[in-house]
């Protein structure tokens, strides 16, 4: 469906700081802004202090305060997994601080919608609460704050999402993005946020001569939520993932997330950042996709394995649900933009579906999928329980889709009610009647927007491997640099094949077995493919990008090459 090319990345001079390092992983590293050994020693030590993050002291002396007279502290999240992350982290330390009447509230995706709304502030009210945190939340919830306010709570908003051009008037805001914050990361996803507050409150309360508890065993959970929310992995993010990581590598971790691993069959020894992505996140989503966040919330708050595991399972079956109804809005999704694609020959710059009956807390999944599927910014819309339509954005690289609909909704104002979001992901809110006009308008801006090349993938290559690298010794190395992700890409390998066997496993699965030119035999899988193209019996050699891995099965370990993209050479 998708145009792609694969074109590999310059070779780019490396320091000394490389020495010892073999050639091909220096270049590597160095591509992706390594300059130095001292950027490799992803250490807590390295972090800025949190001195730097606007508003994160006075944050800090509020909650003191709070603690010191017990007054009744309301942690509001968002219904996703960094969402979700920042909220148990939040109640979990301020508990273990001494705060003694520690409540949470997550808004109802399908009642209430994103944030803090003044709905919300009424649940909050009946709590009793007298001070109101929102957590990945606030910064656009102008409503909510004031109700808030006006109910005569204090309120601290911590959030990473970028502010709008009036903020709302809470006591305190704290975020890397507010125009005048030194913090040197921007990037930090809405439970980094919620721990550099934490920082500084361990630090208030240290400097009061209180007894306080080190911070790092909590970084499992801002390991998961940043990875969750795919920010990009900076110096920051790296370390805050790094730590966590070794944390749940070495079973030191919340019982939630031991739980949700044991149900994902994944062993914690061998976990990697994108298994947080790929494994945790999905099942702590499925919570607030299909039912209540709290769900996923309980189960990271979980104090001993037996409460997480009920929990946990709860979440895979959400998940499995939410796999069964992602596949058949998917089936819809794309038979729709093949037949888009037959009527005009070729689609458009960028794609916005509907579908009634489609599944409001799944359509961003959907449109992720369908982003991957044709690498075209898309917008997939489900039935609102209130009338309107609620949509969910996803786009690609070098295209800022919230900015996107800010633009179409400033010259278009009547067109959307509600909006926000990041780079890559926004959600928002239209009319039914509305759909047809925002479909024109919101392709209008992109086509305005994007060069045509930006319409054809390009897979960024390292180059090709020789035989030596394809051992698992490297493949380790290669691991050890990580975590890699979003703004730290994994590396991606390409190189032709001979192909010995090929055959679908699971439905839409291609496992193979090839050789390279020297000969040396090695197994491969690629996901999701065109089953009306593969397996196919003529094809003798290919060309493939793929992602170096470990592939552990029934004790023994091997090398697996993940094939991102491959095409037949006959």
């Amino acid at each position: 469906m998708q145009n792609i090319q694969i074109q590999r990345r310059a070779t780019i001079s490396v320091g000394d700081w490389a020495a010892g390092i073999p050639p091909i992983l220096a270049q590597i590293l160095a591509r992706r802004g390594i300059q130095s050994a001292e950027q490799l020693q992803l250490t807590t030590q390295q972090l800025p202090h949190f001195r730097l993050l606007k508003g994160a002291t006075e944050a800090a002396e509020l909650l003191a305060h709070a603690i010191a007279q017990q007054k009744i502290i309301c942690i509001c999240g968002d219904f996703d997994a960094d969402g979700a992350t920042s909220t148990a982290l939040m109640v979990s330390v301020l508990r273990t601080l001494g705060a003694a009447h520690v409540h949470y509230l997550v808004p109802n995706r399908f009642a209430q919608g994103y944030g803090v709304s003044p709905a919300l502030v009424e649940q909050a009210q009946q709590l009793g609460t007298q001070v109101l945190v929102t957590v990945d939340s606030g910064i656009s919830c102008h409503a909510g704050v004031a109700a808030a306010k006006a109910a005569g709570m204090q309120v601290i908003v911590t959030d990473h999402h970028l502010p709008g051009a009036q903020l709302p008037h809470a006591d305190v805001i704290v975020n890397p993005n507010l125009p005048d914050c030194e913090f040197p990361s921007t990037n930090i996803a809405g439970v980094g946020v919620a721990f550099y507050v934490l920082l500084a409150l361990r630090h208030y309360l240290r400097s009061q001569g209180q007894p306080v508890p080190n911070l790092a065993q909590w970084l499992d959970l801002v390991a998961v939520g940043t990875v969750a929310d795919v920010v990009k992995l900076d110096s920051v993010n790296r370390i805050l993932v790094r730590q966590g990581l070794q944390r749940i590598r070495a079973g030191v971790c919340r019982p939630g997330i031991t739980a949700l691993l044991q149900v994902a069959q994944r062993d914690p020894k061998q976990l990697q950042a994108a298994d947080l992505g790929f494994a945790i996140a999905p099942r702590i989503n499925a919570a607030g996709r299909l039912d209540d966040m709290a769900t996923g919330i309980e189960c990271l708050l979980a104090a001993d394995l037996t409460t997480a595991l009920r929990y946990a399972e709860l979440l895979e079956q959400f998940n499995k649900t939410r796999r069964d109804i992602e596949a058949g809005m998917r089936e819809e999704a794309e038979l729709y933009v093949s037949q888009l694609s037959t009527e005009q020959h070729q689609l458009p710059s960028a794609l916005v579906l509907y579908q009634h009956g489609w599944h409001q807390g799944v359509v961003g999944i959907v449109a992720g999928r369908l982003k991957e599927h044709c690498h075209r910014p898309v917008i997939a819309f489900a039935d609102g329980d209130d009338g309107v339509l609620k949509g969910s954005a996803r786009s690609i690289a070098g295209l800022h889709i919230r900015d996107v609909l800010e633009r179409v909704h400033s010259r278009y104002p009547y067109l959307i009610q509600r909006f926000g979001g990041h780079a890559m992901a926004a959600g928002l809110s239209i009319l039914p009647e509305h759909l047809a006009e925002f479909r024109q308008r919101f392709v209008e801006q992109v086509e305005e927007w994007v060069e045509p090349e930006q319409l054809t993938r390009t897979i960024w290559s390292d180059g090709e491997l020789d035989a030596s690298c394809l051992q698992i010794p490297f493949v380790q190395q290669l691991e050890a640099l990580g975590p890699w992700g979003h703004g730290f890409d994994e590396p991606i390998f390409d190189g032709e094949f001979r192909v010995i066997q090929q055959r679908l496993v699971g439905q839409r699965h291609l496992k193979l077995t090839l050789a390279t030119p020297q000969r040396v035999v090695i197994d491969a899988i690629a996901f999701n493919v065109d089953v009306a193209i593969w397996p196919d019996a003529t094809v003798q050699r290919i060309h493939a990008a793929y992602r170096l891995q470990l592939n552990h099965f029934r004790g023994q370990t091997s090398v697996q090459l993940n094939l991102e993209h491959l095409h037949a050479l006959r």
